[in-house]
């Protein structure tokens, strides 16, 4: 069973109430001085706190989606590597379809109603990165083979998974429903997580003699995305939206290249690459490479991106509440960049609060995206 099971979560639940409960049913029969009375004693509080912890731990991770499987957990994700043979033929592709399933519960509705997300795995032609990701194709997809649609990148935060932005943050299900009642178009979703070379967390750059993450955003994902589906080659046919450590992608490449993402949105971002044990040395002491990673500087010192960016954060549970209005201040001095925000009163840094946010972050980015069209 993997990790984000729900037969693993109850089964933690029903281990930690057991053992409490045995606690204190054999407490009283444990409470002599003698060795095996207190390896008893011993043994059960140990077992009861470690049944009690995974448990919470478990519950925390279905919440936030910090990691994805056992091997993730343990530091030992090595399925999805950045080198490519490229003798293997076939297996060099740029896109490829590995699974699909329906949008609805149980996945039984037809494509036509209610669209359909398929798991792929992309190799970027120029990065050589290796990624998995899943991409939402709304039912009018299937309704219309001539049409396009315009599309968005979905990021998650670090370490996140790609399957949390489908069962936790459920933004198919989102961009549907909100289609079907008029407050969007139908828009192509591509979900992943920025760590496109795990474990390191490489905060959406090109790191000097490593990977090049944000090349891979700019051109190799729109690019094979664009080849395979049919989306909207209009100068505004992509937009890009992520939280947390996505966030601070999602407005970093829509400040960056303005050309690709005519639209950014950041549900609770930061606004500056950190430098920690998980990033590593991400700049190689090259100056201009650390400046150009923080938002600060760059719409600070560079010409203003011709972009609209979205920001949320809340007055009580965030951290970056007084940063975000900073941030605000700064951009709207800036034009032609566009600046709007979404900001609660209260919620914290997690899955909750940004279920909140979606939809309205949903509406705003398709005001701002071009809409599909149909060729004769």
């Amino acid at each position: 069973m993997g990790l984000t099971s729900d037969k693993v979560l109850a089964l933690a639940v029903v281990a930690g109430g057991l053992l409490f409960a045995g606690t204190v049913w054999l407490w009283p029969r444990l409470a002599g001085r003698s060795v095996r009375a207190v390896l008893g004693r011993v043994g059960l509080l140990l077992a009861t706190q470690v049944a009690l912890f995974a448990a919470v731990g478990l519950v925390a991770n279905q919440s936030f989606g910090f990691y994805g499987s056992w091997a993730d957990l343990f530091g030992r994700e090595d399925g999805q590597g950045v080198v490519v043979d490229h003798s293997a033929g076939a297996s060099d592709a740029p896109l490829r379809v590995v699974g699909e399933r329906g949008v609805t519960h149980g996945g039984g509705a037809l494509p036509q109603v209610s669209g359909r997300v398929e798991e792929i795995r992309v190799v970027g032609r120029t990065t050589r990165i290796a990624s998995p990701a899943f991409v939402y194709l709304p039912p009018e997809y299937f309704q219309d083979r001539h049409r396009t649609f315009p599309a968005a990148v979905v990021l998650t935060g670090y370490p996140g998974t790609a399957e949390a932005l489908v069962d936790k943050l459920h933004y198919p299900r989102t961009a549907l429903e909100l289609a079907k009642a008029g407050r969007m178009r139908p828009t192509i979703l591509v979900m992943l997580r920025p760590t496109v070379a795990p474990p390191r967390d490489t905060e959406c750059v090109d790191v000097p003699g490593g990977p090049q993450t944000e090349s891979f955003f700019v051109k190799d994902l729109p690019e094979a995305v664009s080849t395979h589906y049919r989306v909207d080659k209009g100068p505004r046919g992509w937009g890009v939206v992520g939280n947390s450590t996505g966030g601070y992608c999602a407005l970093k490449l829509a400040a960056h290249h303005p050309e690709v993402y005519a639209a950014g949105a950041g549900l609770s971002p930061y606004y500056d690459a950190p430098n920690d044990p998980t990033t590593g040395d991400l700049f190689q002491g090259d100056k201009d490479r650390r400046n150009r990673a923080s938002l600060w500087w760059y719409l600070k010192n560079k010409p203003a991106p011709d972009t609209s960016l979205l920001v949320t954060s809340s007055r009580t549970g965030e951290t970056n509440y007084k940063d975000t209005l900073k941030f605000i201040g700064l951009v709207k001095e800036k034009r032609p960049t566009r600046i709007s925000s979404i900001i609660l009163e209260s919620g914290g840094h997690n899955f909750n609060t940004w279920r909140r946010e979606i939809p309205a972050t949903l509406r705003w980015l398709d005001e701002r995206l071009s809409g599909g069209r149909t060729h004769k």
